[in-house]
């Protein structure tokens, strides 16, 4: 068998390196031999975060992203139905053709691009129509779903498209119950994010970890992106600041852990030179907050990341990798994923922080929780986890009867 992972474009973005990662192991387990065509922005800076893809049936093929998609994300805002459900007007280059007549299957991966956070999905949209109209199976795998309603005009379009799907794996119940109840979609499955499945790389957190007077470290993690969500964008740093102030007076060792960080210098939405300024300001505090290298990739990072007290932070794949390591863990949200996610692992337990709650004060109240209830929460995760990667398994089994049905 082989597969086209659309979707995917970068491993700068660890949470995609850590989907792609598990998702092949997972799909090789099922079908045996497989091959993956994995986009790349990059195909080198990609290998050096995986070296060893090749060995698991991965071949890096270069992504298609044009210079038109983004204005045509754009132009897409306009409220007008036709402009909302034209798609991807725009013709595929001969070797993406190529590729996607050369799989079995195409399976979309990446989290949440199925929604409007990032505006509407159309790129996405018009590879999936094409490997339809060649007949080939289209599944989203592991992924939040909508929602969509805050733009009408959109809705019948995304609901006509996601019916055509030949299956629809979400991650958690919230995407669950709106694409089966709200959408009427009889195609979906609920399971993990694949993630859950990663498996960790050791390597020597030594010269990395930090000093703690009572011997428990946590892991810290906070984005620029969620800056977007509040107005007073340096008073969200000077909060995150004066929390680890407060934390280290208590005894605790600080470990920044960066899980965005382009693979070639550093952008907007750079996770390593966000904490790196962080970690200036807090340099009075000497080795009791240090960071992760930011040449880390996602199997390591888990690794480091299972090996701290407790765990609080921002980007969704940084707080699954904690959790599926059994670590009891805040997670800062911005969005449904992380609302969810939480949701059907942990109940009603208060472990997730609304980005425009964020304050210092704020996190140490979730810090003391984690602490006061340790194991709780860590006997939940420890009842819980198998029965969460059981489900990645079901749902591979469902993708392979169905890709197998339709090949």
């Amino acid at each position: 068998m082989r597969f086209y992972m659309t979707g995917q474009r970068s491993f700068a973005n660890r949470g995609c390196e850590a989907i792609v990662r598990s998702t092949v192991a997972i799909l090789a387990r099922n079908f045996g031999h497989v091959e993956f065509l994995v986009p790349s922005d990059d195909i080198a800076l990609d290998k050096m975060q995986w070296p060893e893809a090749g060995e698991y049936g991965v071949r890096f093929v270069e992504s298609y992203f044009p210079a038109w998609t983004r204005p045509w994300a754009h132009i897409q805002r306009i409220p007008l139905k036709a402009i909302k459900t034209a798609g991807w007007p725009f013709s595929f280059p001969a070797a993406l053709r190529a590729q996607i007549e050369g799989v079995d299957a195409v399976i979309s991966v990446g989290g949440d691009n199925y929604s409007l956070d990032y505006r509407l999905p159309s790129l996405l949209m018009g590879i999936d129509q094409l490997a339809m109209k060649m007949d080939k199976p289209v599944i989203i795998w592991g992924a939040s779903v909508g929602p969509f309603d805050s733009d009408p005009k959109f809705l019948p379009a995304i609901r006509r498209h996601l019916a055509q799907m030949t299956l629809i794996a979400v991650r958690e119940s919230i995407s669950f119950e709106y694409l089966t109840g709200k959408m009427g979609l009889t195609n979906v499955v609920l399971m993990a994010d694949p993630a859950f499945t990663l498996e960790k790389q050791a390597f020597d957190v030594a010269d990395y970890w930090p000093m703690a007077q009572n011997g428990d470290v946590i892991g810290f993690n906070i984005s620029p992106l969620i800056e977007r969500y509040r107005s007073d964008k340096q008073n969200l740093r000077a909060e995150a600041e004066t929390f680890i102030r407060m934390a280290v007076s208590k005894g605790y060792g600080v470990l920044l852990v960066p899980h965005v960080m382009p693979l070639r210098g550093d952008d907007v939405n750079d996770d390593a030179t966000y904490m790196n300024g962080m970690l200036a300001s807090l340099n009075d505090l000497g080795s009791s907050v240090t960071a992760l290298p930011r040449e880390s990739n996602a199997s390591q990072l888990k690794h480091a990341i299972s090996k701290v007290r407790y765990f609080i932070g921002a980007r969704t794949h940084a707080t699954i990798a904690a959790l599926s390591s059994a670590v009891p863990t805040v997670s800062i949200a911005y969005s449904v994923k992380a609302i969810g996610i939480n949701k059907d692992l942990l109940g009603d337990m208060p472990v997730v922080l609304p980005t425009p709650e964020l304050s210092a004060d704020a996190l140490m109240a979730k810090l003391s929780y984690l602490i006061e209830n340790k194991n709780e929460i860590v006997g939940a995760l420890d009842k819980k986890l198998p029965l969460w990667r059981d489900s990645v398994e079901k749902a591979a089994d469902e993708l392979k009867a169905r890709v197998l049905k339709d090949a």
